[in-house]
């Protein structure tokens, strides 16, 4: 298989992986909205606030991963024509940097994800819950996007390996 072209599907996959982000951002905005006009209770509309701020988390995250990895489908076959050694020598060292990047992220969102926990059970005001609630709901995505970018940087750097031999 051509090495541009597993590049270049892989840079096609985070930027498709980003409007996906992008989805759930949206999503997160209907559900503000949703609890914004129909919220009736204290707990419902505590809800509003901490959605929102989630919705533009993502939506800054969609973004960095759509604007990181939109030019690099073009930048690939100018860097790639130009000196291909280099050019995998410098993808398996930012795959390699990606992947130890990415095993932090995978020790780091679970110890949110408790202290979200932590947060519920001992503050009892309808703020605070809905806090460790949606921090809880988005550390989970975040956990279901970072593991298929992991899955596809792993087979990629795998690959880029390869050819370097």
């Amino acid at each position: 298989m051509d090495i541009l072209k597993v590049s270049t599907d892989w840079a096609k996959a985070e930027v498709f992986s980003s409007k996906i982000t992008l989805l759930f951002g949206l999503l997160f905005f209907i559900i503000a909205f949703g609890f914004w006009q129909l919220g009736k209770t204290p707990m419902a509309k505590a809800f509003v606030w901490p959605i929102l701020v989630s919705g533009v988390l993502i939506l800054v995250i969609s973004a960095g991963l759509y604007f990181t990895n939109k030019p690099r489908i073009a930048q690939f076959e100018t860097a790639y024509r130009t000196d291909a050694k280099a050019f995998i020598t410098i993808e398996t060292a930012r795959t390699a940097k990606s992947q130890s990047e990415l095993a932090m992220v995978f020790k780091v969102l679970p110890l949110i994800i408790i202290a979200a926990a932590l947060l519920i059970v001992f503050l009892n005001t309808p703020l605070w819950r809905a806090i460790g609630i949606t921090t809880i709901a988005l550390m989970t995505l975040l956990m279901f996007i970072d593991s298929n970018t992991d899955a596809r940087n792993t087979v990629y750097n795998q690959y880029l390996l390869s050819q370097q031999q």
